[in-house]
């Protein structure tokens, strides 16, 4: 009697199925089937959002040795610990999709694949430092606590712990940003000078505005995204105005004013040549971030060569030990 074959499910139900999905709310999972378009939509996304956590430590790491206590130290080096981490877990998120970690790392490093644009701006004074926290961080909160919603379970489960850490980040950065308020006039003048510079391109950060965005519609009738570029554009100003006014400076947008009509602040326009030009390599720090990316990359072959090795020598012995469990069977033990 011959085992029965099952007829392969056609195309057509297959993407029926996965709408269907889309549609309740539920998560796509690695095995399940997906379009390819949506399966190259994710690996952008989460190949962008892994690089941008790991270029990321590279602004505030200029730092670590020169945080004025071992305090601030000890808090920063924390941080850039947590980005690193931020990064595997998104690395590991993209491998589910089939893709390889080396080789993201290698379109990264030979420019294939993008980054946020807000890693690309220099870090001046140490009050930048908080400023990312605050302004940078605030805005990939906004961005990303949706993304724990995101119709592919191993990003959304990633997700939560990344949001949850970023917003420690965002509040760390606020902290430091009073303490240097609560100062001497010279470092309140540094917090100003710094708001000053990281304002726009964190708005820059949700990227072009609605009909400029190639890929929002669709991710969005994917429940990859839940919310447009310009909507959370506007629920990160709505929610950063008040926390300026707090910490007593000055947001500089002169068009910035309270609508009562929409029960939110008004804006002006980002500088959308300024983002095009980053994008497009030639930002303040685009190359030296590359370089360094490159650099570490190499000067670390020899531990992944050593990790690999390693790992080759656990496997055989590992599977010489079987080996000699599996001659020593019970029937031989009891005839000695």
């Amino acid at each position: 009697m011959t085992a029965e074959v099952a007829e392969p499910v056609p195309a057509q139900t297959q993407e029926e199925l996965f709408e269907a999905v889309i549609a309740a709310e539920q998560r796509i999972e690695p095995r399940d089937w997906m379009p390819d378009a949506y399966r190259a939509t994710l690996i952008r996304q989460i190949a962008q959002h892994a690089h941008s956590e790991i270029i990321g430590m590279q602004p505030e790491g200029n730092w670590l040795t020169r945080a004025p206590s071992l305090r601030r130290k000890a808090i920063l080096l924390a941080k850039a610990q947590d980005e690193a981490g931020h990064g595997l877990y998104l690395y590991a998120a993209a491998e589910t999709l089939g893709v390889d970690r080396a080789e993201l790392t290698e379109k990264l490093i030979s420019g294939r694949q993008k980054y946020s644009s807000i890693f690309n701006y220099p870090t001046l004074t140490y009050a930048d430092v908080g400023v990312i926290g605050w302004l940078v961080d605030g805005a990939a909160i906004c961005n990303q606590v949706p993304l724990c919603r995101c119709s592919y379970g191993p990003y959304a489960r990633a997700m939560v712990r990344i949001c949850k850490e970023e917003s420690f980040h965002q509040r760390q950065g606020y902290e430091l940003l009073m303490t240097l308020m609560r100062g001497t006039e010279a470092q309140r003048r540094m917090v100003q000078d710094a708001v000053d510079r990281w304002w726009w391109p964190s708005l820059m950060m949700f990227g072009p505005s609605d009909g400029d965005s190639p890929n929002t519609a669709r991710s969005m009738a994917w429940r990859i995204k839940r919310h447009t570029n310009d909507e959370l554009r506007r629920r990160f100003v709505d929610m950063t105005v008040p926390q300026a006014e707090h910490l007593g400076v000055t947001l500089p947008d002169p068009e910035l004013r309270w609508n009562e009509e929409r029960g939110g602040w008004d804006f002006g326009e980002p500088d959308w040549s300024e983002l095009t030009r980053v994008i497009h390599g030639q930002g303040p720090c685009n190359t030296q971030r590359i370089d360094r990316r490159r650099a570490a990359h190499e000067d670390g072959a020899w531990v992944r060569e050593a990790a690999t090795a390693y790992a080759a020598k656990r496997r055989a012995e590992v599977g010489a030990r079987t080996a000699d469990e599996a001659q020593n069977t019970p029937e031989q033990e009891n005839g000695k």
